[in-house]
């Protein structure tokens, strides 16, 4: 949920209309492989099987797009190849799991009716990514949710609706820290701590400039910024009912990034079999040891590329066991005509599912959700003409 880059990394600049057309090709597809997999989040669903399902989505829709020669290549000429695939592994992480769960075959679990789901995943097209989250209920029938579970649900989307008006030109970063913490407040809520919301930059999925979804003494600090024109961000936005501090599981982690600042010749062969497959097929971005072609080279390599630092992990976290976690992550493009939100799936069906006895409260809050998502600019008035014919400007 949190990370660094280099200084010399290569903004995605949208001032650039095939760049913006990217990240749009991008986000549609990773809004249908995110409808695909909360479509299948029912009773007894396994979760290495969900987590397939988005994977092979975003895989084969992205494969299908940029495969002609640009304009201006010659026959004969070799085409440019355009990088494109999953940015980030498909998650689905349950109840008082935080996020990163993407288990292998033999390790996975089924969902069971009430589950609070977590699915998160991300795509990108030649370095340019979508991502998205959003949380499911598992009901049956038309059970409706009134519980801890509806509070956090509606307090992560609260925040998210909030955020999506507060990432704007000329706003700022600690502005949507401060919305969280109010918004949560109301629905006795917390942040969890750690979570980080990037700037997103070319094959740079955790920028440097970021919102800091906790603050206060155990919250991490950053530096404040004002977000600018034609920039990329991705807004995660996680709330627990419990303490907000998610602590390590035993689970086995299965998510990884390389770690392009380190380099190490691994003794084994098939520890060398696995670290070459990564740096031929995720230079740069996150992946699950699922997609590594054989299992049991996944299982070694890993061992020991991870003893010579040449993998950063993404830890499965979790609160207390009978606490919920909700999130909600979209990707948001900065544009002249104001921020638009590229990624994320309507709220209609899980406002059927859940019904918080809590509401938001904080007067600045609830003035800042009745203000429009995508304000629009006025118009300006058409010139007038004086009596001796020189222009008026209204």
């Amino acid at each position: 949920m949190s990370g660094s880059d280099s200084e010399n990394e290569e903004v995605a600049d949208l001032s650039n209309p095939d760049v913006t057309t990217k990240y749009q090709a991008a986000a549609g597809i990773v809004n249908k492989a995110l409808q695909k997999v909360v479509d299948a989040c029912v009773a007894d669903a396994d979760i290495a099987t969900l987590c397939e399902i988005g994977d092979k989505v975003m895989e084969e829709d992205t494969g299908k797009l940029y495969n002609k020669k640009a304009k201006g290549e010659k026959e004969g000429d070799k085409a440019r190849k355009i990088e494109k695939g999953i940015a980030f592994p498909t998650c689905v992480s349950v109840n008082e799991i935080a996020g990163h769960f993407s288990p292998m075959k033999g390790e996975s679990k089924v969902l069971k009716a009430g589950d609070v789901v977590k699915v998160d995943m991300a795509c990108h097209i030649d370095g340019f990514i979508a991502a998205a989250a959003h949380t499911v209920v598992v009901v049956v029938g038309d059970d409706k949710i009134e519980d801890r579970r509806a509070d956090v649900i509606m307090a992560a989307y609260q925040a998210a609706e909030a955020a999506l008006r507060l990432v704007q030109v000329g706003k700022t970063n600690t502005a949507v820290t401060d919305a969280f913490a109010k918004i949560s407040t109301d629905f006795k809520c917390k942040p969890l701590q750690g979570v980080l919301s990037h700037q997103l930059k070319k094959h740079v999925i955790d920028g440097n400039r970021v919102i800091i979804g906790a603050s206060g003494e155990d919250g991490e600090k950053v530096d404040e910024f004002e977000f600018g024109m034609n920039e990329v961000y991705c807004i995660d936005v996680v709330m627990s009912t419990g303490e907000g501090k998610g602590k390590e599981t035993e689970i086995r982690n299965t998510v990884f990034k390389r770690a392009v600042e380190t380099s190490y010749i691994l003794k084994t062969q098939k520890a060398r079999q696995f670290i070459s497959e990564v740096n031929k097929r995720f230079p740069a971005l996150p992946f699950s040891l699922r997609a590594i072609e054989d299992e049991q080279v996944a299982r070694v390599g890993v061992s020991e590329a991870k003893r010579h630092e040449l993998l950063d992990e993404y830890p499965v976290l979790s609160e207390k066991s009978g606490e919920f976690i909700a999130q909600f992550k979209f990707t948001v493009l900065l544009l002249p005509g104001g921020t638009k939100k590229v990624t994320g799936l309507p709220f209609t069906n899980l406002e059927k599912q859940v019904a918080s006895s809590c509401s938001v409260v904080n007067e600045e809050m609830v003035k800042l959700l009745k203000t429009s998502a995508n304000p629009k600019k006025a118009k300006k008035k058409a010139a007038t003409k004086d009596k001796d014919g020189a222009k008026d400007d209204a």
